[in-house]
């Protein structure tokens, strides 16, 4: 069996002309990513390379996800859009189903490769690691986002194809039962013996031809750790075994209403028998491994970025690291995503761009993944659609103190906005949560009888945002 998943299209003809000096587009995608890194003020877990980036970029310290699931997140960053028929893994599959060819709606690929970009995806960029459908994720005739990429790649190896890859453990151990594989492992043996050394192998390969090409590129890059099952080579563990790990914050079942859940993706895996919510040892080692898989994704992008730099790219080309959604490690009692608690909505964002006003300057300006296409199209020259709900970001990026707005994000039917000072959060029958985040208690006490005219308003602008277009 092939090496690759792979997707190549003919290139587009009547491309719209480049802008002389078009810059590169470099999009690092993490699964799974807490803002728990050096460079959101976390000391117990390293990220010298993120951090790195952070200090010459922006970083935007209050980003988040319109969704706390992989695929309907990703919708979110392709299309800048919000999804308001509430789409789960599938939304991209099932966006490809009702467009024409060529869309009227063109993906953020698909609008630069329109502008004559050259465009490639290598792992898990869209829902699919390598874009495809079928049983193994390897059905050609099944695209995900069709006439995006000129190359879509994932590499496989011994995890035999890009199914096997999204939930593999060392050296092609792939997931069958969930139950019969470990939920964290840390295996011997170099960058490679985990699928995310070889897709990091692939984009190095895919710089060298994007380099040799001369052309304007988007290369976006998609890593699955942290990702379940957490697995990560021995020498990404070995500085945290045995670490004191901080306090978990607000470790409780919530008592009333909220988004909460049974953390069960995680529970299907082999926890032998333990609870991380009653067991505080076990709780501790599965933090760490978490933390080995962040410092294991940490050291791909480095290597990345190191290509860039050793390539002469990195003057010409815009950076954007970001994390699809957050995931609770005990908060709230949950081990996972999926609520529309601050912990599964907030993930990394960092931009750099050329001549970046005030870098290593984070912001706190509230950020969307929707507002990334329409900045990338202002960074890059290029127009940017008039039907995206997204906010160009480059005002954050001239002045770290320039205001943003409100987030909106949701999963299933329940709907949740996000201001500077309080999340409400909507479910089926008008039934409300608000959390101040003004005080200590954040989002552990409801507080929307107490405060029903913010609630009122908050709901309204919600509303107002989720309407169709």
């Amino acid at each position: 069996m092939s090496v690759w998943s792979r997707i190549c299209l003919p290139l587009v003809l009547f491309a719209a002309p480049l802008r002389a000096g078009s810059p590169n587009i470099l999009l690092l995608c993490i699964d799974d990513l807490r803002p728990e890194l050096g460079c959101y003020g976390v000391a117990h877990v390293r990220s010298p390379h993120i951090d790195k980036l952070a200090a010459s970029g922006r970083l935007f310290e209050r980003h988040y996800v319109q969704s706390p699931t992989c695929g309907a997140s990703r919708y979110s960053l392709l299309t800048g859009t919000y999804d308001r028929q509430g789409r789960g893994n599938e939304a991209l599959f099932q966006r490809a189903k009702s467009l024409g060819e060529p869309p009227a709606r063109p993906s953020l690929p698909r609008h630069f490769r329109d502008h004559g970009y050259t465009t490639v995806s290598i792992g898990k960029v869209s829902h699919h690691p390598g874009g495809l459908g079928g049983a193994d994720w390897d059905d050609t005739s099944d695209v995900e986002m069709p006439g995006a990429w000129v190359r879509s790649l994932q590499p496989t190896g011994a995890w035999k194809h890009p199914r096997g890859a999204m939930h593999g453990l060392a050296r092609g151990e792939i997931r069958g039962k969930a139950g019969a594989m470990d939920v964290f492992q840390s295996a011997d043996g170099p960058d490679d013996i985990y699928p995310d050394g070889l897709i990091t192998g692939a984009a190095l390969d895919q710089l060298d031809l994007l380099e040799k090409d001369g052309k304007p590129f988007l290369l976006a890059v998609g890593w699955i750790r942290p990702h379940l099952p957490f697995g990560s080579p021995k020498n990404y563990f070995e500085p945290y075994n045995g670490k004191e790990l901080p306090p978990i914050a607000h470790p409780e079942k919530p008592r009333g209403l909220s988004t909460w859940h049974n953390s069960g993706e995680f529970r299907r895996y082999n926890l032998w028998g333990r609870d991380p919510n009653k067991d505080a040892a076990f709780a501790d080692e599965v933090r760490r491994h978490y933390a080995a898989c962040v410092s294991y994704a940490d050291t791909q992008v480095g290597r990345v970025l190191e290509r860039l730099d050793s390539l002469g790219l990195a003057d010409n080309t815009i950076v954007v690291l970001w994390g699809d959604h957050g995931w609770h490690l005990g908060e709230h009692a949950v081990w996972g995503k999926h609520t529309l608690f601050e912990e599964s909505l907030r993930a990394p964002l960092i931009v750099r761009s050329p001549g970046i006003k005030s870098p290593g300057k984070a912001t706190r300006s509230i950020a969307e993944t929707i507002d990334i296409y329409p900045t990338l199209c202002a960074l890059g020259g290029i127009d940017s659609p008039a039907w995206l709900d997204g906010r160009n970001l480059s005002p954050q990026l001239a002045d770290p103190s320039a205001p943003g707005r409100a987030a909106v994000s949701y999963f299933g039917k329940r709907r949740s906005i996000r201001s500077d000072s309080h999340r409400l959060i909507v479910h089926p029958g008008g039934k409300m949560e608000l959390y101040d985040h003004r005080t200590d208690e954040g989002e552990t006490a409801n507080v929307a009888e107490e405060q029903a005219e913010t609630a009122a308003r908050l709901r309204k602008r919600l509303e107002e945002r989720l309407a169709d277009q």
